[in-house]
């Protein structure tokens, strides 16, 4: 099954193309020395696991954990903040390549992709011969690995991909998925969670065979009619869910994986200090306006979120004038709506920045303001874009953030 070339009569022609480790590997590229070793990318205390180098990985650490937990686990970890910018700017290169194999290209996330090879079996002999070209070009252009699964659909591409991990490739030909399938796990299958497995366990559903061979009307029964169907679907590998691209529109429309951008961190102890919230709100603001900028978005709604001691979360939102990717902007704005709750003595636990309401920079017509300086804030902006790009991302701060650790 693995590393098979297969024809190109075979219907398995869509991959799953999954960046390994994505958030860690472009955080280390440069850092030669953390290579090999237990890296974290998160949060402080209080924040999570936002990736984990397969050493980490090895302790037990995972996305989403809480870093208490994953400094519990792996105390030798180095934990580093994520790199925004370098993240986005791979993302993209990554996802033009995919354009240079195929339009067929869906971006899940910034290091997942479906893409559909069938039109581009002309140029190359065979889907695995594809995956090899795609893993070659992110290593060699890049500096990272990613891994490929292949299949006849989305469901069991994805699953080959996870036995590609990491560096690797995993074809399913056609002829071969219920043989791959049905010694699976139940809770593998794609959209079953923590809650779904244990109603499926309750029926005596464990593995993917059992689910497969469980009555059509006890499993509508069960889960609902629609639930119930497409897992049928998926423990024969019949769902039929195609690669849909997101082309840019003419008029500048952002991709639906593109509908927001946000940055939220939690703080070290609960703080009621009026200037130090807004100081990580400036942190936040310069973050998503940054990954913006790197996407060539600008965003029509500035949204804040504030979390109190309690638990208690707040959601504010203000939709501009004039669309922007501008920090001051958004941090001002974000400011605003801070000062707008009209907190007195309250102590805050989290606060976080999005944007929302996202299209292409390239669509949008700047209004000319008499008066106005030739040179402002967003070329300010981009010049501090480029001196990170350049220096690395501690090369250009606020000037309130000069005594932070992080940016």
């Amino acid at each position: 099954m693995t590393g098979e070339a297969g024809d190109r009569s075979d219907r398995s022609t869509l991959l799953h193309v999954d960046m390994d480790a994505f958030f860690v590997s472009v955080t280390i590229r440069d850092r030669p020395e953390l290579h090999g070793r237990p890296v974290i990318v998160g949060g402080g205390a209080r924040g999570v696991v936002l990736s984990a180098s397969y050493e980490a990985r090895r302790c037990g650490v995972r996305s989403a954990m809480p870093m208490t937990r994953a400094w519990r686990l792996c105390p030798t970890a180095v934990v580093l903040p994520a790199a925004y910018p370098e993240i986005e700017a791979s993302s993209a290169a990554v996802r033009e390549l995919l354009l240079q194999v195929t339009p067929m290209v869906e971006m899940m996330s910034v290091d997942e992709a479906f893409v559909d090879v069938a039109g581009a079996l002309r140029r190359f002999a065979s889907p695995v011969d594809v995956a090899e070209h795609v893993r070659a070009r992110v290593h060699d252009e890049q500096r990272i690995t990613c891994s490929v699964g292949i299949g006849p659909t989305r469901s069991v591409a994805k699953l080959a991909g996870r036995r590609a991990k990491p560096d690797g490739v995993v074809r399913v030909p056609a002829d071969a998925v219920v043989d791959f399938l049905h010694p699976l796990d139940v809770g593998e299958l794609w959209g079953v969670g923590e809650r779904s497995r244990q109603r499926l366990e309750s029926l005596g559903v464990r593995t993917v065979a059992d689910l497969a061979h469980l009555p059509l009307p006890e499993l509508c029964r069960a889960v609902g009619p629609r639930a119930g169907t497409h897992l049928h679907a998926l423990a024969w590998g019949t769902d039929s869910c195609r690669v849909s691209p997101h082309p840019v529109s003419p008029a500048g429309a952002a991709r639906p994986s593109e509908r927001s951008i946000g940055s939220q961190a939690t703080f070290g102890h609960d703080t009621d200090d009026t200037t130090l919230v807004r100081r990580e709100l400036l942190r936040r603001s310069a973050a998503v306006a940054r990954r913006a900028r790197a996407a060539g978005l600008v965003a029509r709604t500035v949204a804040l979120t504030v979390r109190f001691a309690d638990f208690t979360t707040l959601t504010r939102s203000r939709t501009l004038a004039d669309p922007t990717d501008v920090t001051t902007t958004v941090h001002a704005t974000a400011c605003e709506l801070y000062s707008a709750l009209g907190l007195r003595r309250t102590r805050v636990r989290l606060v976080g920045v999005r944007l929302e309401g996202l299209q292409r920079r390239d669509g949008v017509h700047e209004q000319l303001v008499l008066g106005a300086r030739e040179h402002g804030w967003a070329d300010a902006d981009r010049a501090s874009d480029r001196a990170v790009r350049r220096f690395g991302r501690y090369a250009v701060r606020p000037a309130s953030l000069l005594r932070e650790d992080r940016p």
